[in-house]
């Protein structure tokens, strides 16, 4: 395919995951924030989420679920998005928090904490706070912005989208950066998630402080 064309497909693709967008756009709405999350199925580590208020002229291609995306080009996109986005905020729940309230409370804190963020980023930059929120497939019930749940968000909202890489990338560090910490368990390869190689290091080594307790009652009898 020649350059010319695959250009042409993305810029096809990225004004199909507007449409959610531009429906809000047309209705007077102008700061519309995609959330998402990553890592709630690992063993250990946090769940991390994402908040993202994109512009209206937002021209940035290959923005796509993260899950589709080579880690090489998550990296790229991951400044860009920074860059172009009019706000954005992370917000997290670690391993202790994950065990206390179950990964599904968990991943809705962390929710909750991204939205807050880059609300509080809008409003320091002089804007009104964001307008509506379009997270993938949840509602957040103790958030009062209006919101809208996608099913497979990620995958149809450009602005989903880009909060998945800006989780994925930011949760994906933080497990390199566990790793060095923790080497027996490849999280560098696995991010947490249950490889053959992460069950070989717990048989090796036992959990360790960023296991989630919860996701392994089975090796804790």
């Amino acid at each position: 395919m020649k350059r010319e064309e695959r250009e042409a497909l993305l810029r096809e693709k990225l004004q199909e995951m507007k449409k959610y967008e531009q429906d809000l756009y047309r209705s007077g709405l102008n700061l519309v924030a995609g959330v998402d999350e990553v890592g709630r199925g690992p063993l250990a580590g946090p769940v991390v989420a994402a908040c993202a208020v994109l512009p209206a002229d937002f021209d940035l291609l290959g923005v796509d679920d993260s899950k589709k995306l080579s880690e090489k080009k998550r990296e790229e996109l991951f400044d860009q998005i920074r860059e172009k986005a009019m706000a954005y905020g992370i917000g997290m729940a670690d391993h202790l928090v994950i065990d206390e309230i179950n990964i599904l409370e968990a991943t809705k804190k962390a929710m909750a904490e991204a939205v807050a963020n880059a609300d509080e980023s809008l409003k320091k930059q002089g804007l009104a706070g964001i307008q509506h929120l379009l997270i993938d497939a949840l509602t957040l019930k103790e958030v009062s912005i209006p919101q809208t749940g996608i099913i497979k968000g990620d995958a149809n909202s450009v602005s989903i989208a880009a909060a998945s890489i800006l989780a994925k990338v930011t949760r994906d560090r933080m497990m390199a950066e566990y790793s060095k910490i923790y080497p027996d368990y490849a999280f560098e390869k696995n991010k947490g998630y249950g490889t053959k190689a992460h069950y070989e290091g717990i048989e090796k080594a036992g959990i360790c402080p960023i296991h989630r307790k919860t996701f392994l009652k089975k090796l804790l009898v």
